[in-house]
């Protein structure tokens, strides 16, 4: 085990899927972690997870996300936070009210982790690392756009009047921009009263394992629920975001962009292309399970579109990224056991 000798982050999200990652990440490079969650029992199950690193773990109740007064508690207790990883957001593609469940709380959650940071960090936080989404980088308008290269310099241009009207995909898109737009306009108001500087990480689809053995399938993350909903499915997945990144590197990310100077101040396209043809012919080709269980679609079809680049977080954070072979499989592999796990206890 790491010595714990870098600091404490505070880390909202760290129930999640890719938030249960940057805890891992985060302890095993040697940090403390203070985890946010909205009860006592949420916080345990968590902890209970990382039970090698116990004494590296303490856990804050913070129930309403976009208060910035409901993270004092998170602050106190002589926990010296040094770094905060937002990494929780709703994610709500049938809102009933845009607004009311969907941009508020994002935008709100978004903004109240960076006042809270000044309100009751004592300036000994360095550094806010926020999870955004590849979703406040693309313009859904735009469709495949073949040839073209995203990149940091690119926002979703979706405004929140439009946001508020509009379907539900595209308002949980262009929250996710709003939230970040709105994290990066707070850090200029305040950029003379804080200590600390800002980087967001803009995953497209996070595959990959969870951090902690699943025992079952149910409430698996939207992106590792599309390629479980493969398995015996009629058909593959149309093109969506064409793009991934897997969950190790999403945390790899965000842990190197605490610590890093020259991140400050930066956004982080993190991922690579995807098509699903390309996942299933490698699951098929790898597990005989799979080769039997799946839907066998147009061997080898790439479909033409746009193309992710992520190579800041290769120049800055030092980020290396795997392949899709082992993203597809070691999450097909997780869930296969899970589904046994499953089968074994009905």
């Amino acid at each position: 085990m790491a010595a714990q000798n870098k600091g404490t982050i505070l880390i909202t999200g760290g129930g999640g899927f890719v938030g249960g990652q940057i805890i891992r990440e985060a302890l095993e490079s040697g940090f403390s972690v203070r985890l946010t969650a909205r009860s006592a029992s949420s916080a345990a199950r968590t902890v209970a997870r990382f039970p090698a690193f116990a004494s590296a773990l303490s856990t804050a109740i913070v129930p309403d996300m976009t208060a910035p007064e409901a993270y004092e508690s998170a602050f106190a207790d002589g926990a010296a936070i040094t770094h905060v990883v937002h990494a929780a957001s709703p994610f709500n593609l049938a809102p009933r009210d845009n607004v009311r469940d969907l941009l508020d709380p994002a935008v709100r959650g978004a903004t109240s982790v960076l006042e809270a940071a000044l309100r009751y960090g004592g300036g000994k936080v360095k550094r806010v690392v926020a999870t955004s989404s590849f979703a406040a980088v693309i313009d859904l308008s735009k469709g495949l756009r073949e040839g073209y290269s995203y990149d940091e310099k690119d926002w979703n241009p979706v405004t929140w009047d439009e946001a508020a009207v509009a379907p539900g995909v595209v308002a949980y898109c262009a929250s996710k921009a709003l939230a970040e737009r709105a994290m990066w306009d707070w850090m200029e108001e305040h950029k003379d009263e804080v200590s600390f500087g800002l980087a967001t990480i803009c995953p497209p689809w996070v595959f990959g394992p969870y951090a902690h053995e699943l025992r079952d399938t149910k409430g698996l993350s939207e992106s590792v629920q599309l390629l479980n909903g493969i398995i015996d499915g009629d058909a593959i997945p149309a093109f969506d975001f064409g793009g991934y990144a897997d969950s190790r590197e999403v945390a790899a990310a965000h842990v190197r962009a605490l610590q890093v100077p020259e991140a400050e101040g930066k956004r982080f396209v993190v991922g690579q292309d995807f098509r699903y043809q390309a996942a299933v012919d490698i699951a098929r080709e790898e597990e005989p399970e799979l080769a039997r269980r799946m839907p066998v679609g147009k061997m080898g079809e790439w479909i033409p579109a746009y193309h992710i680049d992520g190579s800041l977080a290769t120049r800055v954070l030092g980020l290396k990224y795997g392949s899709l072979r082992d993203t597809v499989m070691d999450t097909y592999r997780q869930l296969l056991k899970a589904r046994e796990a499953e089968v074994a206890a009905a």
